[in-house]
């Protein structure tokens, strides 16, 4: 057990202190700068709405864990939670479609809800018109949060057993020696401390420059108001009984209070804060995270209102707020320990609902290690340098307010600021017509337009609306062409991880589960797991010489991984934006090479997962023998200031065998039908490399971390398994996150899915419950409202005998 101080006393704060005493680390201390239990930060003023839909699994399951939390508060005013349900209504087509495909992501994750008529959604909600609606969603285990309330009883139960609760006490500073956290000073003394968990909130920011820590996240203003007693609500003599809605297509929330509604909008501008702007509890009219309510954002909102629910139009405001809270620059939530300070954690960026589900997460990562849930997505560590400059944090976080509400495709790239990343390449590829999309912050193409003319010759099945965004016909020609003949991918956005000095294969040795013991030129691939076998990353290592490697990993999270367990003697460093990498794939792949070295690379010589340094004509390169397409060929790296050459160099030689360029589309269509899986889309840590698929990865004899966990699992006794589904229908088309029904029963949720071009089949990877992973078992596939039927099939459906790879 060590000594923690949280900074914070809001619902995640005591959730933390909850949840850590529960566990038996009761060396507990809260600091918070206001009056306990509504210091003033965004608890304080939260209007509570706790809703599950998400696309997102850990988000789901965090509000689902706030919920039931909530629920088991005993407190004297009355309940943490009223379990009233939510609705979400649509009022036009394209909405109604859209509730659909949210909908199908609760039942891929276990949750019940429906989508209901505008009929059923009147009997719901009295005071909503439904004629005006074209359909709903009803989720019956939503509802409101008591977050002040329900502070207070977390907080009570915390210093039950043991934890101390300062407030009135103001951070001022963090302090350190050498690297590691000691403790929080505060204008009421200093307090030590092992580990320190800011769970600031809008604050987060300003605790984070006290010591040079940038947090991609903008603290905001967002309207919320209160309406005088209303005809429909009269009878009411509960605060709250009727569903909470969403009105997401006019960017409107509403919530019952007793006899009248609350009126949230993000109809608005966005009203950015800075943290050091904020004032003092005592300073404040009525709290810090409340601004004063402006008239001009307000004036269109009740006329909106007012079509779904009439009575709203004309109702007296009787209170209103302009209230503080966070936006990331990708939405999700920042959790664990920074990689620039042992024993800084972070928990922000938090709503409430998901704030019991991220204390318990942040309480799990704390003293097991790492969390049940799987969250890469919300690591504090994940952010590329770009993502952490001011302006990029404040377009950003004002842009995800804006899009709190709308349609996201899952392919949509972020519209500004881009271009951000580019390579030395990037100018030739816009010259072929590249369409990009957005990659780590890097423009990557998806598709040439100048191969549109392969399009007669290699045909692809028509696509629905939907499915045909951010796509083209020509990506189904490319990977096709590919197969055949050669083409040239840019793979630069991948993580590449320098691994050097004294002690690196033992350290790496622990790390992954890769058997690296072996010649400079040998490349394995491998994984990294927690000390439960769960799938942390999967990575290629590279050994370049005794004592130098290269990492082809997933994300910054890696390396900030890497950086955090190295021993003084090892060092790590991220090359990836000092160099660049191109895919030359394809049967001639290995003829194009040969055009421009007189070093020999042929099979015998140059094998399938080895690697060698070379020249191809001037341009030094360093060549692995793999391929993510399941082909021949090899992934080519230089040094970012010889991008064009390598580019001009590699096009000019390929000539003679018809190479093209090609994009992700192509390249993702064939990884696919490969059956070689994308990490935090296909497993994450929630996984294991049995059920997953990746047994073959671990290395016999222990070693690593998770060696224990995954030596002690029985394969035969597995619950679940990543399979590959086969449409029925080559048109039926999915995106990932659909759920699987078998028998009409919710089991399981598709992962990846994109259309098998050399097989001329729709497939998609899925997780689904071990008793339904037999070869042939059938399946159907919810998409939006229609259901899609597969059958579990073999895994690859290419090239199983990985002949096309070591040829």
């Amino acid at each position: 057990m060590k000594k923690i101080v949280i900074i914070g006393g809001g619902i995640v704060g005591c959730s933390l202190a909850d949840e850590l005493t529960e566990r038996g680390w009761t060396d507990v201390t809260v600091l918070e700068q206001g009056p306990m239990p509504a210091p003033g930060g965004s608890t304080s003023h939260a209007p509570g709405l706790v809703q599950k839909v998400t696309g997102n699994k850990t988000l789901a399951a965090m509000a689902d864990q706030t919920i039931n939390k909530l629920l088991s508060i005993e407190h004297e005013d009355g309940p943490g939670f009223y379990q009233v349900g939510s609705l979400e209504i649509a009022t036009t087509p394209e909405r109604l479609k859209e509730l659909h495909r949210r909908t199908a992501w609760l039942h891929a994750y276990g949750y019940e809800a429906e989508v209901i008529s505008p009929e059923r959604a009147g009997e719901l909600h009295p005071v909503l018109d439904p004629t005006k609606i074209l359909g709903a969603i009803y989720c019956p285990t939503d509802g409101i949060a008591k977050a002040v309330r329900s502070v207070q009883a977390l907080q009570r139960i915390a210093e039950s057993r043991g934890a101390i609760f300062k407030d009135r006490t103001e951070v001022i500073s963090i302090e350190q020696e050498a690297g590691q956290v000691t403790g929080v000073m505060t204008d009421q003394g200093f307090f030590p401390a092992e580990i320190v968990v800011s769970c600031a909130g809008i604050w987060g920011p300003k605790v984070g420059r006290m010591f040079g820590m940038a947090k991609a996240f903008q603290p905001l203003a967002h309207q919320l108001a209160w309406t005088e007693d209303i005809p429909s609500l009269a009878d009411q003599t509960e605060e709250i009984t009727i569903p909470i809605m969403r009105h997401q297509g006019e960017d409107l929330y509403f919530r019952q209070r007793f006899n009248g509604m609350g009126i949230g909008s993000y109809l608005h501008r966005p009203l950015t804060v800075e943290s050091e702007e904020i004032l003092p509890f005592d300073e404040a009219e009525i709290m810090p995270s409340q601004m004063t309510f402006t008239a001009p954002e307000w004036e269109p909102v009740q006329d909106i209102a007012g079509t779904v629910l009439p009575e709203l139009k004309d109702a007296k405001i009787v209170e209103g707020m302009n209230g503080m809270f966070s936006f990331t620059v990708d939405t999700f939530p920042l959790m664990g320990e920074w990689n620039g300070l042992k024993g800084f954690w972070v928990a922000e960026a938090v709503w409430v609902t998901q704030s019991v589900g991220v204390a318990r997460a942040t309480a799990e990562w704390i003293i097991d290690g790492h969390p049940k849930l799987a969250v890469h997505e919300c690591d504090v560590n994940r952010f590329e340098p770009h993502q952490l400059g001011p302006n990029h944090i404040k377009m950003r976080g004002a842009q995800n307010y804006v899009e709190v509400y709308d349609i996201i495709h899952p392919l949509q790239p972020m519209e500004k600021p881009r271009p951000l990343r580019t390579t030395g390449f990037y100018h030739r590829q816009q010259e072929l017509g590249g369409y990009f999309l957005e990659a780590s912050g890097y423009e990557r193409p998806q598709w040439y337009e100048a191969n549109k003319d392969l399009v007669a010759k290699y045909p692809t099945p028509a696509r629905d609306e939907w499915s045909a965004r951010y796509w083209s016909p020509i990506i189904g020609a490319e990977a096709q062409y590919v197969r055949e003949n050669v083409g040239l991918f840019d793979i630069t956005a991948l993580k590449r991880i320098e691994v050097t000095g004294k002690g690196s294969m033992e350290f790496l040795m622990e790390q992954t589960t890769g058997k690296l013991d072996k010649a400079p030129g040998s490349v394995t691939y491998c994984l990294m797991l927690t000390k439960d076998a769960g799938i942390l990353s999967d990575v290629t290592v590279t050994r370049l010489a005794e004592t130098h490697f290269m990492i082809g990993a997933n994300s910054a999270i890696d390396v900030a991984r890497l950086k955090s367990a190295a021993p003084d003697t090892v060092h790590i460093k991220d090359v990836t934006s000092g160099t660049v990498g191109l895919g030359l794939f394809g049967p001639h792949a290995r003829k194009v090479v040969e055009k421009l070295t007189d070093v020999d690379v042929s099979n015998e010589a140059f094998g399938y997962f080895k690697a060698k340094s070379l020249y191809l004509d001037q341009v030094p390169a360093t060549l692995w023998r793999l391929s993510y397409v399941g082909e021949l060929g090899y992934e080519i790296y230089t040094d970012a200031d010889m991008a064009l050459k390598l580019w001009d160099t590699l096009i000019e030689a390929g000539k003679e065998f018809g190479i093209i360029p090609a994009g992700r589309g192509a390249f993702n269509s064939m990884r696919l039908e490969k059956g070689y899986r994308s990490y935090g889309t296909d497993m994450t840590s929630e996984h294991n490399p049995h059920e997953a698929g990746l047994a073959f990865s671990v290395r016999k004899g222990g070693g690593y971390i998770g060696a224990d966990a995954f030596e002690a699992l029985d394969p035969a006794a597995i619950t679940k398994k990543l399979v590959c589904l086969v449409f029925e229908n080559p048109e039926h088309v999915v995106m990932g996150k659909e759920p699987v029904f078998v028998n009409g029963v919710p089991v399981g949720y598709t992962t990846s899915s994109y259309f098998g071009h050399s097989i001329g089949k729709q497939i998609a990877y899925a997780w689904l419950p071990i008793d339904h992973t037999t070869l042939g078992t059938q399946v159907t596939v919810k998409y939006f409202d229609s259901m899609y039927p597969a059958a579990v099939s073999d895994d690859p459906q290419f090239d199983p005998s990985m002949s096309r790879l070591r040829s």
